[in-house]
């Protein structure tokens, strides 16, 4: 739990009490007659009663912040990317904050319109804290589609942020549907963590398959059925002979019972073995 803002050592438990009974005893009957006003049926949406409710409700805030009814604590958990000063903003409230003031669903909107927050929780701890649960969205990869590139999270949701300079390490998926089917796809790659770090890229064909771009340059084209499989036996075939680490611009692994591997034309080329040294051989005459 990540703790914004402090204002002083926190009373002892009992005169937190004994200010609640205060403010409960201030505000009892107040607060009966604005409940009263704003549940009298349809009268409660003619403007008149809309002010009297309104002005009720402001002389509760005034009332409760001078009994002491103010923010002096604001917690939150969860937060990971989103910076301090655009939650407090997104609250609405900061220290001395009428507590009261503090309308948690709306502030909950607020912070949920956050780029990087998926959902949050807030909730008043009289007589002066308030408590934030945030869900942070978690960066998955890069997606390219329409001639745009985008930041996308787990659920394959675009987190709308404007720098992607920071997040270029993450593989790119490309496709109109690569979004949906980017975390299986990283969760398969996951299994074989040495063949997962060396994918730049993927490239989803037809709504079935994926290409793979390895290192940047080799490309695997993966099978519509087992793909799984197919990216296990690439991990093995790695490991024992270093497939990946040849002259090869591809490796096709749609069929099931074959590999076919494309090398580089400009690959080097066997030298033929050199003469042995020694008497040159004698011509004929």
């Amino acid at each position: 739990m990540r703790r914004l803002s402090r204002a002083g050592p926190r009373r002892p438990r009992r005169g937190a009490v004994a200010r609640l009974y205060r403010v409960v005893r201030w505000l009892a009957v107040p607060a009966l007659v604005a409940a009263g006003v704003a549940g009298a049926g349809g009268l409660g949406l003619w403007p008149p009663v809309q002010g009297m409710r309104q002005q009720a409700e402001a002389w509760l805030i005034d009332r409760s912040a001078a009994l002491g009814l103010r923010v002096a604590d604001i917690r939150v958990e969860g937060r990971g990317t989103t910076d301090r000063a655009t939650i407090l903003a997104a609250l609405g409230a900061g220290l001395g904050t009428p507590i009261l003031a503090v309308d948690p669903v709306r502030a909950e909107k607020r912070l949920e319109a956050l780029p990087w927050v998926s959902a949050a929780v807030i909730e008043r701890h009289l007589p002066d804290t308030l408590y934030v649960r945030l869900v942070e969205r978690t960066p998955l990869a890069l997606w390219q589609h329409d001639g745009k590139v985008q930041l996308i999270d787990e659920a394959g949701s675009v987190i709308p942020v404007t720098r992607l300079d920071r997040f270029a390490k993450l593989p790119l998926v490309v496709g109109a549907d690569a979004a949906s089917h980017a975390a299986r796809l990283r969760a398969m790659l996951a299994r074989e963590p040495d063949l997962d770090t060396r994918v730049t890229a993927a490239v989803r064909v037809g709504g079935r398959r994926w290409n793979l771009r390895i290192d940047g340059k080799i490309d695997v084209l993966l099978p519509a059925d087992d793909a799984a499989g197919a990216v296990a036996a690439l991990a093995r075939l790695e490991r024992s002979s270093a497939i990946l680490d040849r002259d090869v611009e591809a490796v096709d692994m749609r069929l099931s019972d074959r590999l076919v591997v494309r090398v580089s034309p400009l690959a080097p080329k066997e030298a033929a073995p050199a003469p042995a040294k020694g008497r040159p051989p004698a011509k004929n005459t």
